[in-house]
């Protein structure tokens, strides 16, 4: 099978594996306003996509989705070794999540934030959330944060978090002298 890692300019052929976490509430994603959520129409739905979207580029997604915190951190216990990243929408666990998020952080592996909405935007902002404004409590020590883009905030964190893998110096490893 052939890849579009090219188009998206990998540096690297290694085959990453990337863990998409979806907490609380993403179960009921097909019945969410569509205004925020789009067309998609179930989690099983987005997580096809978004594996079928890293395999194109030569990665391999594990997904795992739970309405419960505790087995969100079990997940994240037992693959922390196994994965190269973190990719979570909190969804229910935004501004509460802080087990979660000190789960994800002792890791040790990069945490890219994603949501549907733009979670900064205020009340009535076309991609904001109904209610105004929210802010999380796992952006201040994640690697990167992409919303408001819908099921292209997925795809966004994926590319970004596999092109921050490739690139050596870009983690925090040394880079050689210039």
């Amino acid at each position: 099978m052939t890849t579009d890692a090219s188009v998206i300019g990998r540096r690297s052929e290694r085959r990453h594996r990337i863990a998409v976490i979806d907490g609380p509430n993403m179960s009921n994603l097909g019945a969410r306003s569509k205004k925020v959520y789009g067309a998609i129409g179930s989690l099983d739905e987005l997580k096809a996509y978004v594996r079928d979207f890293g395999a194109r580029i030569g990665v391999d997604v594990e997904n795992f989705s739970s309405n419960h915190q505790g087995d969100i951190l079990e997940y994240i216990h037992a693959s922390a070794d196994r994965v190269d990243g973190y990719i979570i929408n909190p969804a229910g666990l935004t501004t509460v999540g802080e087990g979660v998020r000190h789960a994800l952080e002792d890791t040790g592996r990069p945490v890219v934030e994603v949501h549907f909405a733009n979670i900064a935007a205020s009340a009535g902002a076309a991609r904001g959330l109904g209610g105004g404004s929210i802010r999380s409590s796992f952006t201040h020590t994640a690697t990167g944060l992409c919303m408001g883009l819908r099921h292209y905030s997925y795809v966004a964190a994926l590319t970004g978090l596999v092109l921050a893998l490739d690139d050596e110096g870009f983690l925090g490893a040394e880079l050689p002298p210039l």
